[in-house]
């Protein structure tokens, strides 16, 4: 019988209890311990199986808004635990979650909508995400939860490292330090199996080479980016950490809706003009939340804390972005990317919104009603353009899994 809870995504505590209870189970293969605390002093708890040398990483919660990766990973661990033959010269390890302080904050465990999704939205600005971190901030201010993930890196030296995203819309797509040779073919059969649209332009990657559809491998540190005005850089996060042991990472992303219309490799009739509109609708939903913002703040006087922070942070990017779409020739010129640019645009404005809309609630503040009919428009609007369809979760969790698995073997195969 599964030890995991009801088909949700599960808590922090859940995560956290259901590894005890397998490792309880299987004292003589399962390790729990501790390797960290988070800036508000919440544990980072690690969980071992196997006892190879050989080791794979496993890290989820590394953004809070993208629930996924906590129970694929759970499914992960029990299946290496039953089946002897993913352990036979590997040991698992499983970061239960990255940022247990982000996910205190994000609470929708079950969303029934995009805007239900949003309204207990949280993402951490940049400096304060574990992964991230690296590329905004010098090494001695690095929180402690990327010392911790870092540390584990350096004890474990895996030959992979595995980090466990999401999506709220769109599909799924793999992410590489390194190829992986044979990943695509799994991933493609896997993701067609499950219904779960690949998104071959996803702009988290735009301009890289792709070794498959939705397979995607980061040029190296020469190589110029897509976004100048956007301060974190890849190529500078804990993904890259790995490869100081010879080893590599692979970001498996998966969508909680799915649209049909991030696959579409087409040619766009006009790829730079439409991002140049684009660009103009973000500036101008930005400037709406920036209007609400700007009349509560002497409301606010005193309030401080992670949502305002984050809601400012994703407003601050917006107008360097939006001239970067305005000024930068499109690195892709596909229906594909220019949907996922798209969406790209729609998701900061209505993050900001979203959390921002939070904090004015705590405060029972009288732009609520506005800011509340901004992210219900905006959510409504998000969905209905990309004809959103809710991937049940066992088969964003099976499409997950599958692909980690098939990543392991393969990198294998490549470091032989």
């Amino acid at each position: 019988m599964s030890l995991l809870p009801e088909l949700r995504y599960p808590s922090v505590p859940e995560l956290v209890a259901t590894a005890r209870a397998l490792a309880d189970q299987r004292p003589d293969l399962c390790r729990l311990r501790q390797v960290g605390v988070s800036r508000a002093g919440r544990p980072l708890h690690l969980l071992s199986v196997g006892r190879s040398r050989r080791a794979v990483l496993v890290v989820a919660g590394a953004h809070a808004n993208e629930p996924t990766g906590g129970r694929t990973l759970l499914v992960l661990a029990e299946r290496v635990a039953r089946q002897r033959e993913l352990r036979a010269d590997t040991s698992w390890h499983f970061l239960l979650c990255a940022d247990p302080d982000g996910a205190s904050l994000h609470v929708t465990p079950a969303p029934r909508s995009l805007f239900d999704y949003h309204l207990g939205f949280y993402r951490p600005a940049s400096p304060e995400q574990p992964e991230w971190s690296p590329s905004v901030l010098p090494p001695d201010r690095l929180p402690p939860e990327t010392r911790a993930l870092t540390g584990v890196i350096d004890e474990l030296r895996p030959y992979l490292q595995v980090t466990l995203h999401g999506t709220d819309l769109g599909g799924s797509w793999v992410q590489l330090t390194r190829d992986v040779p044979g990943l695509a073919e799994p991933f493609a059969k896997s993701a067609a199996e499950l219904n779960i649209p690949v998104e071959t332009g996803a702009s988290d990657a735009a301009g890289w080479p792709a070794s498959g559809p939705g397979v995607h491998v980061m040029p190296g540190p020469e190589s110029g980016v897509p976004y100048p005005s956007l301060p974190d850089d890849a190529r500078h996060s804990t993904w890259y950490h790995a490869h100081r042991y010879g080893g590599l990472t692979a970001v498996v992303e998966v969508p909680m809706w799915a649209s049909d219309l991030v696959d579409d490799p087409a040619q766009h009739p006009a790829p730079a003009a439409a991002i140049r509109r684009l660009a103009g609708r973000l500036q101008r939903d930005a400037l709406e939340v920036e209007r609400v913002l700007t009349e509560a703040l002497p409301r606010l006087d005193g309030v401080e804390g992670p949502l305002l922070r984050a809601a400012r942070w994703a407003l601050e990017l917006i107008p360097g972005l939006a001239e970067d779409w305005i000024h930068t020739p499109p690195v892709d010129t596909t229906m594909a990317y220019v949907g996922s640019v798209d969406a790209f645009g729609r998701r900061l404005p209505l993050r900001a919104a979203a959390m921002l809309l939070r904090v004015l609630q705590e405060t029972d503040d009288r732009a609520v009603p506005r800011l509340e009919h901004l992210v219900a428009s905006w959510s409504d609007a998000f969905a209905e353009r990309f004809r959103a369809r809710w991937v049940p979760v066992e088969h964003q969790v099976e499409h997950q899994s599958r692909t980690v698995l098939a990543a392991a073997r393969h990198a294998r195969e490549r470091a032989a």
